[in-house]
């Protein structure tokens, strides 16, 4: 079994707190979508509703809000895919520049 190095544990761990900036992120923009929904349930509750055009609006925003954290996403996985590939990459460039290595 191949020891770990102090390199990929570094790397592993900057990738989990990535993930978990994501997360955070990702748990904070579905609480704004959950008290936006409650909002509006009480504000049609109260009998005032919105004007037909800012519901519209609101009903566009939210496909495009998703579209946008999905990519964001996207982002964030390449990012963590080079960060690590980067770790790697200089991993194996050390290793292979240690003297008697080649042994």
């Amino acid at each position: 079994m191949a020891a770990v190095s102090r390199a990929s544990l570094q790397s592993d761990l900057a990738n989990a707190l990535e993930a978990n900036k994501r997360l955070t992120a990702r748990i904070r923009q579905l609480e704004k979508r959950l008290s936006s929904r409650l909002g509006e349930s009480v504000w049609a509750e109260s009998g005032l509703g919105a004007p037909v055009a800012i519901d519209q609006l609101q009903r566009q925003i939210a496909p495009l809000e998703q579209d946008l954290a999905e990519k964001q996403g996207e982002l964030d996985e390449r990012t963590e895919e080079l960060e690590a590939a980067r770790a790697a990459n200089r991993e194996l460039t050390r290793a292979l520049n240690q003297p008697n290595s080649h042994s």
